[in-house]
């Protein structure tokens, strides 16, 4: 790294909203949507995106989580190696806004990260909408934004095989 680039986990980048997509589940018609588990596969891809996020000492101001089953556990697993705890957050279960966003994010300080563990194509519509950017969040794939005056810059995108070999 350059030494005028400032690192990821910076203290003076603003606010940071984090996204992290569910890693594979079990495929539709196997129980009720909202109960779908990970799969093996998503498991690992749950761990190993959590190894990464370890690496990458963010400094997570809370991890908040879709209450369907699929994301809970992502965020669980995910979340042990930063030790912390996510916190269901109901409106994460699907039509996720930028709205939805920026209301969230003004309950945190103005240097707060964010992480929050959810569905498509909510993820991939919110990087949009706050960057202009078009992205494809793969399932355990990993999104990063600076956020300020409703506004976004892409910080980072990376798939599962990304996240795997840094963690």
């Amino acid at each position: 790294m350059r030494a005028d680039r400032a690192p990821l986990a910076s203290k003076d980048m603003g606010q940071q909203l984090w996204l992290l997509r569910h890693g594979a589940a079990e495929p539709h018609g196997v129980r009720p949507d909202a109960d779908r588990r990970l799969t093996e596969r998503g498991e690992a891809q749950s761990r190993k995106a959590g190894k990464a996020l370890a690496k990458m000492d963010i400094g997570f101001d809370a991890i908040l989580t879709s209450p369907r089953v699929r994301a809970r556990e992502t965020a669980n697993l995910a979340a042990e190696p930063l030790g912390m705890t996510p916190e269901v957050h109901e409106a994460l279960t699907g039509g996720f806004s930028r709205e939805d966003a920026l209301e969230l994010m003004s309950r945190y300080g103005v240097d707060a990260k964010v992480l929050l563990v959810g569905h498509e194509p909510d993820f991939s519509q919110l990087i949009h909408d706050f960057t202009g950017g078009r992205a494809e969040m793969k399932k355990g794939g990993l999104a990063g934004m600076r956020i300020a005056r409703g506004a976004g810059d892409l910080l980072v995108l990376m798939r599962p095989r990304e996240l795997e070999l840094m963690g």
